[in-house]
């Protein structure tokens, strides 16, 4: 096989397992879809950005170790401390960002681990891409479907599960009043990120079978901890829309059915798919919008019991009447 079509398929093996995560995590959001445009620009900050950022201070701040050190003691001392570091603050930079410009797109814990994890795969995926095509150049092809399998399948979700932590502290952050919780919640996001990475690269430089198992069990234990937190946090979700839409329906917003439908994931998109073959698209289209908006206005009002200020109010009376809006719409 020649170099340009091992190149294709180095690219290939490294994009279309991210497609599968992205998707995954994409329809894990059940309630309030996360705007498309910031998602992608999540992904694409972790591809691009982030990459350049973390080949750039990698490279720089490994270099002394290389003077000083054995190569095999300055590959452990930039891959185990230098690199989880470096790569895991220029990947959480746009999580910080969109606390900062766009902080009520963090309404639950689950929004950090979705933006947290986009911006992961999007790193991920330049990675292996890099390494992939490094392989070949160096082994001849000999062995690259087990890298691919190893990086991209067995480990394929660690860079998104490292990412998701600062994402979770940082979203964690943002619901709190508490100052010691906004402060360091996203410092022990980020603190778990760095460790799990770090741990996750020492295991690898070992080779011995105790050495993979150990990174194994961390990196499937975070991803099934998270898991168990996103189960959570659905949960949690599910029990606001329920307690701040209760309300909705004395004041007209929704009725009694509707308010039944817009808690379960499961009847909103029955009931849309119902909408799709019986009337067609735009109403299936407005349908989704409302319980969007509907979502919103139970974390609004989340909020506004939380912090008790003007501007979540305001935004509480804009989303009811587009709500009422739509209602005649529909």
């Amino acid at each position: 096989m020649t170099s340009n079509n091992f190149l294709l398929l180095s690219i290939l093996a490294a994009v279309v397992p991210v497609i599968l995560y992205v998707g995954l995590v994409y329809w894990v959001d059940q309630y309030e879809k996360e705007p498309v445009w910031l998602l992608t620009a999540a992904f694409v900050w972790g591809a691009i950005p982030a990459a350049l950022l973390a080949l750039l201070f990698n490279t720089l701040f490994s270099l002394p170790f290389y003077f000083i050190f054995s190569e095999s003691s300055a590959n452990l001392a930039s891959g185990g401390a230098i690199a989880p570091v470096v790569e895991e603050v220029t990947k959480g930079l746009v999580l910080f960002l969109i606390l900062i410009v766009r902080r009520q797109e963090l309404d639950s814990p689950l929004d950090g681990i979705i933006y947290g994890a986009m911006v992961g795969m999007g790193f991920a995926m330049v990675e292996n891409v890099l390494y992939y095509t490094t392989y070949f150049r160096e082994s001849g092809g000999v062995g690259w479907g087990e890298l691919v399998l190893v990086r991209g399948v067995i480990f394929g979700l660690n860079h998104a599960l490292y990412s998701s932590m600062t994402g979770l502290g940082i979203a964690l952050a943002r619901m709190s009043r508490s100052w010691l919780v906004r402060l360091g919640a996203p410092l022990l996001g980020l603190a778990t990120a760095i460790m799990l990475h770090a741990i996750h690269n020492v295991s690898m430089f070992d080779g011995s079978w105790a050495a993979f198992l150990t990174g194994l069990t961390f990196g499937w234990g975070g991803v099934l901890l998270t898991m168990a937190i996103i189960v959570l946090s659905l949960y949690q979700e599910r029990r606001w829309m329920r307690l701040y839409l209760s309300e909705e329906v004395e004041l007209g917003t929704l009725t009694v059915e509707e308010y039944d439908t817009v808690s379960s994931a499961g009847r909103r998109s029955r009931h849309r798919l119902r909408l799709l073959l019986g009337k067609g698209f735009r109403p299936y289209r407005l349908a989704g919008r409302r319980y969007q908006q509907l979502s919103e206005l139970a974390y609004r009002k989340r909020y506004h019991a939380l912090v008790q200020d003007d501007a979540s109010r305001e935004a509480i009376l804009l989303l009811r009447r587009s709500i009422l809006d739509l209602n005649a719409d529909l």
